[in-house]
């Protein structure tokens, strides 16, 4: 362990396997790798179907499916005080030390961060996402933040941009803002033995068909990059709510045989979809960091992606064609994108992305985020609401109301169960050749 000490940490989200996604990967890859320097990593999210109660993964990770169903896009219904006894109980059981939330919209880590920071806990809280400042939801949503974070430790974002963004709309210093960008698993994502050839040039697209992700900019793109190069194919991994479009896209311009729709791709078959093109085409209106394309770069494929978010901080400029948010900007990108392919070594942008972007690098450069954290100053109660107030002239008073409730609700659970009543749980050692396969996909 070097100079860092043992922490003892629970990662909360609303957003974990098995459901897939961006977040889902970043707590399951980070939470292994920093098994296997030594931490205790207890996991603790919502019920997913019947999965429910304790469970355990690969490395002996530790998974509390807290029976709490998801009340819209995976996120609990906010109750503000319902997580405080469980949050408790699992903080007491596992002796835990530090709590790190993801993702600004989970409703699950909001509360879980409140309610430990109103028990002592040092807390981290890592942002995934953009968002705006104008509209009617990102308004909410902003103020909300201002409120969980105005309390925090430490904060990790995944790229610059995301840094910026976070940090305009909580209020955070920026000395406590971190940035650590997301890695992928180049043993899971490698390019095929042999590459597909170039008569037919396969773009792949996997991604949830939703207005954020620019589902509506590819109804507009691919019948005229189809009209320019009659030897493209598309290949489009997802689902969502505009799927439908693209259907109708396809059927419009019959072009059944060339735009080939997936739907959901489950994700340790994703590098099979991969493998099978030669470039990657995102096409998000907002995105803070896109894991997807580290894993199709990991599997060789030249990305060309729209300039938004922190997308330009992604790879380097020999290995992504960027362009702005346009349909005529994205057709010359990916035209471009053709042009470059006899140029492109899978095998080579594999060897670049393995010393690029990893896992275990991620971990460590957390692990000095935690001893930040620890080394913050606690405060009491009284100093904490004067923070609290600075968050506006009424939701000031109004989140300083909510904070004294939590207290007191807190102290009651201390006098109806003391905490040394509460048992604690044994950790489980395993032999340390069961982290040699633990970055292996999930099943």
């Amino acid at each position: 362990m070097g100079d860092h000490q043992n922490h003892r940490i629970l990662m909360v989200s609303d957003f974990f396997y098995p459901n897939f996604g961006g977040v889902e990967s970043h707590i399951y890859y980070l939470s292994q790798c920093l098994l296997k320097l030594g931490h205790k990593v207890v996991v603790a999210t919502h019920v997913y179907g019947n999965r429910s109660g304790i469970r355990y993964m690969t490395g002996g990770l530790k998974v509390y499916y807290v029976p709490w169903r998801p009340f819209f896009m995976q996120n609990t219904l906010p109750t503000m005080y319902g997580l405080l006894p469980i949050i408790r109980t699992i903080l007491i059981r596992e002796r835990i030390t530090m709590v790190h939330g993801h993702q600004a919209f989970s409703t699950f880590c909001h509360e879980a961060l409140v309610h430990a920071r109103t028990m002592g806990y040092k807390v981290v809280f890592t942002d995934h996402s953009l968002y705006g400042f104008a509209d009617i939801g990102s308004i909410h949503m902003n103020k909300v933040l201002q409120f969980t974070l105005a309390d925090l430790s430490q904060a990790i974002c995944v790229s610059h941009t995301s840094k910026e963004n976070t940090v305009l709309r909580s209020g955070l210093p920026p000395e406590k803002v971190f940035v650590i960008p997301n890695a992928v698993d180049t043993a899971m994502f490698k390019p095929a033995d042999e590459r597909p050839s170039i008569e037919e040039i396969v773009i792949v697209v996997i991604s949830r068909l939703v207005y954020r992700k620019g589902a509506d900019l590819l109804v507009e793109v691919i019948p005229e990059v189809c009209r320019l190069h009659p030897n493209v194919r598309f290949v489009i991994g997802g689902d969502g709510a505009k799927r439908v479009r693209l259907e109708e896209m396809r059927e419009k311009h019959s072009l059944q045989d060339r735009v080939e729709m997936l739907g959901a791709v489950p994700h340790d078959q994703v590098r099979s979809v991969l493998i099978s093109g030669h470039i990657f085409l995102n096409s998000s209106l907002t995105e803070a960091f896109c894991i997807a394309i580290l894993e199709a770069a990991s599997c060789g494929l030249l990305t060309v992606s729209t300039r938004v978010g922190g997308v330009p901080e992604v790879l380097p400029e020999d290995m992504i064609v960027l362009a702005e948010p346009d349909p005529s900007a994205m057709v010359q990108a990916i035209g471009k994108g053709i042009s470059m392919l006899p140029e492109i070594d899978p095998q080579v942008m594999h060897k670049r992305m393995r010393e690029l972007y990893n896992w275990h690098d991620v971990a460590k450069r957390t692990e000095i985020v935690y001893d930040h954290a620890l080394k913050c100053y606690n405060q009491n109660l009284l100093e904490r609401l004067s923070r609290y107030l600075s968050c506006g002239s009424w939701a000031g008073k109004l989140f300083c109301l909510v904070m004294i409730v939590g207290f007191l609700l807190w102290r009651l659970l201390e006098l109806w169960q003391p905490a040394d009543e509460i048992e604690e749980v044994p950790d489980v050692i395993l032999p340390d050749n069961h982290h040699e396969d633990m970055l292996q996909p999930m099943r």
